[in-house]
């Protein structure tokens, strides 16, 4: 077997439908397996499914595991030579996955890879290809200067906004939405870390990867449609609360030792300041509809 696709799910039934046919589609040499994680939808998913793909290996969850949980169930059963993590809200064009699996067969130095992503209207998911969240490139993402200098290296240390996407480099970290890599790495680094519910695991697993002396690429020679929810209306506490309590985890996890107490105390009050001025311009927006919320984020987690 040459690739697992873990595909977590939570109530997007017709978006996973979609996206399994995407991958039944590709034109590729390569055998894969598919395997769905169903954290306990409420919409049929898993009859669905099993229904349309009966090939497909399901595991149903009779709670919510979250993002990383569910991942790592389905890395412990994955039978390919790489794993590639797919959310369920994107598609994948016929020839992704035959790009992706020979470029990395060509370049054994690489742990991990993915490819350009691009929403429904064309333009860049930017989270695809991205530096680290240190403490002055969290800053600069944070409070707007990434937005504000788009060209800028220095001010775009995180979303890389100065690189073109169009080209394929080495990068520090990689989206869960899409991302190959080798069991080798697995065995070498471990699964997701279950601490992270919704965010942050993928660029957690990154630096490790990273750690362990791989490289991470992004490759523009192919790529797949994510269809995010929009950002116009009131996301759920939740979501908001775990984006902040991400990046709390993370710098605590590989920073906190590396800066004085003045640097990660000013982390942690921006943090902080961060989620209240989140919270805040949440709140005056209106409510989003249930469907639009199961599907926003991480896909296959519980809003």
């Amino acid at each position: 077997m040459d690739l697992s696709i873990i595909i977590v799910n939570y109530n997007t039934c017709g978006l996973t439908i979609d996206c399994i046919q995407s991958v039944y589609a590709s034109k590729t040499r390569y055998t894969y397996e598919i395997i769905l994680i169903d954290n306990h939808s409420a919409d049929n998913t898993v009859a669905a499914v099993s229904d349309a793909y009966p090939e497909v290996r399901v595991i149903a969850n009779d709670t919510n595991a979250g993002f990383a949980k569910a991942n790592n169930q389905g890395m412990a059963i994955a039978r390919g030579r790489y794993v590639l993590l797919l959310n369920s809200d994107t598609v994948v064009l016929p020839h992704t996955l035959e790009t992706m699996i020979s470029f990395m067969d060509g370049t054994p130095e690489v742990g991990a890879s993915g490819c350009k992503i691009v929403l429904p209207d064309g333009s860049l998911d930017k989270a695809c290809k991205r530096g680290f969240p240190t403490p002055s490139a969290s800053f600069y993402y944070a409070f707007g200067f990434s937005r504000l200098f788009p060209s800028n290296p220095r001010f775009n240390q995180y979303q890389l906004g100065f690189r073109n996407p169009d080209e394929s480099y080495p990068v520090d970290c990689l989206v869960g939405a899409f991302m190959l890599v080798r069991q080798e790495v697995i065995r070498q680094v471990g699964g997701l870390d279950e601490s992270f519910f919704m965010y942050g695991e993928d660029i957690d697993w990154c630096y490790r990867i990273k750690q362990a002396g791989w490289e991470i690429y992004y490759n523009s020679d192919t790529s797949i449609v994510h269809f995010k929810g929009g950002s116009a209306r009131r996301r759920p506490f939740k979501i908001v609360y775990e984006f902040h309590r991400a990046m709390l985890l993370f710098h605590r996890k590989h920073y906190q030792r590396r800066y004085n107490f003045l640097i990660n105390g000013a982390v942690y009050a921006g943090i902080g300041l961060k989620l209240g001025l989140a919270l805040a311009l949440n709140w005056i927006k209106p409510a989003r509809p249930a469907a639009a919320v199961s599907g926003s984020s991480k896909a296959g987690v519980k809003a």
